[in-house]
């Protein structure tokens, strides 16, 4: 099996199925709730939707939490939505741990958010927003910030959002080099081909707030910076639907059934 799309009956996996399709016509690609299968597929697609709690809960009752462990640390895994979320170590959303992946929190969207021109924004963030990739490095010196796009991300301006001193990065992580006396980071492989502030689709009321700032990949604005993608190692996760985000998303699942991450 080269791809696995985890199903532990939470959203419309065949959504995922079909662009993984369109992507990859030559792959064998499977929605499964075999435990067997996901642990023998080369690749796992790892979606999700609805609330955190009934996720969590579906994961363990179908005997799918220990190979979707397996899978986050050996080969290349890709988290969509709730599947990004679901990495964490806690959720606010019915006070629960997550699997523990990644150091961090999911923490819900205020309930009085508004853009720059004093518009209420609903909750959940819902549609099309701009996502920023990382191109710089966290500052060595104070702690880390995700700042806003120069743009707003499209939806209104924030403060920069305080994020913990990054921690070293793990082996395998996005790498460092100087460019013209600047240090710069590498763009990351599922990047290729998508231009900066690309629109992608979103629908979530909770997002993620990583311990280590090295993990961030991308943000999005709502109306402040909130990470929307992260990366460490065989694994990267984000938080909008790849799958219904047309011609950007279809790139980065592209991208994905191409990397082979060392």
């Amino acid at each position: 099996m080269d791809i696995a799309v985890v199903d532990y009956g939470m959203g419309n996996l065949r959504s995922v199925q079909q662009a993984l399709r369109a992507v990859a016509p030559g792959a064998s690609i499977a929605v499964t709730g075999d435990p067997l299968v996901v642990a023998q597929a080369a690749r796992v697609v790892f979606p999700g939707q609805g609330a955190m709690p009934d996720c969590m809960r579906e994961l363990e009752a179908r005997g799918l939490r220990a190979a979707v462990l397996q899978a986050a640390r050996g080969k290349p895994f890709l988290g969509i939505c709730i599947g990004l979320q679901m990495l964490f170590e806690r959720s606010a959303e019915g006070n629960i741990p997550g699997l523990g992946i990644l150091p961090g929190k999911v923490v819900r969207f205020a309930g009085d958010l508004r853009d720059v021109q004093g518009n209420k924004l609903k909750v959940p963030h819902m549609g099309w927003n701009q996502v920023r990739r990382i191109e710089q490095p966290a500052s060595p010196q104070g702690d880390a910030t995700i700042t806003p796009s120069p743009s707003g991300g499209g939806l209104g301006r924030g403060n920069a959002l305080p994020l913990p001193n990054p921690l070293p990065r793990s082996e395998g992580a996005v790498a460092a080099s100087t460019v013209g006396g600047s240090p710069k980071v590498d763009e990351h492989p599922l990047w290729a081909g998508i231009e900066q502030d690309a629109r992608f689709y979103f629908v979530h009321s909770y997002y993620v707030q990583p311990q280590d700032a090295a993990l961030v990949q991308a943000t999005s604005d709502y109306p402040q910076p909130f990470a929307c993608a992260v990366a460490r190692d065989n694994l990267f996760a984000v938080q909008f639907h790849p799958e219904k985000s047309q011609s950007a998303g279809l790139t980065l699942l592209r991208n994905f059934v191409n990397w082979n991450p060392v």
